[in-house]
């Protein structure tokens, strides 16, 4: 099986199941196919919109449940959650909207809301808005990589393994880069 039917078959699961948690990497990569044809750029971000709420939504319903046994059982990262517990304080509804947008704190952020006393309502209407926004954006990253490959490189079929492999990279290294500087 070649490339492209692996990321027909799998890749709108692979997005739902990205999306769930830090899912940009793989929003990305899924704009990348949707640009080469294997997959319809809507349900690309139909998918992703929908694993981003449903993920953030258990994370909220998981701070708001148990909280405190989060701080407990990972206390490195209790210092961080104060922190954006005061946060979330003075601006709950720009955290939750640019929470989507804070690259490596998508599931903490949503914890610390859970446990701050924001409403069910008011986090689920902001977080899907957000993720509309969202969704479209990182996928359309991906399809813009697509466009100036296939504009400089002319046919990319011959190098797009290559290219999948750079894009994977350089999008991990970023990721580990923002989580090292925390």
């Amino acid at each position: 099986m070649d490339i492209g039917a692996l990321i027909g078959r799998y890749g709108l699961w692979a997005v739902f199941f990205g999306s769930l948690l830090e899912g940009e990497t793989v929003l990305v990569l899924a704009g990348f196919g949707a640009h080469r044809g294997y997959l319809d750029f809507s349900a690309v971000a139909a998918v992703a919109w929908l694993g981003a709420v449903l993920g953030d939504q258990f994370y909220f319903w998981l701070g708001r449940r148990h909280g405190q046994a989060v701080l407990t059982r990972w206390p490195r990262r209790a210092e961080g959650i104060r922190r954006a517990l005061d946060l979330i304080e003075r601006h709950p509804g720009k955290v939750i909207f640019a929470m989507r947008f804070a690259w490596g704190l998508r599931t903490a952020l949503p914890i610390a809301i859970g446990m701050s006393g924001v409403p069910r309502l008011r986090f689920l209407l902001l977080n899907m808005v957000s993720a509309a926004l969202w969704a479209p954006l990182v996928a359309g990253a991906g399809w813009l990589f697509g466009q100036a490959l296939a504009r400089h490189l002319g046919d990319i079929q011959r190098i797009e393994h290559w290219a999948v492999l750079a894009l994977i990279a350089l999008v991990a290294l970023i990721h580990g880069v923002q989580r090292w500087r925390r």
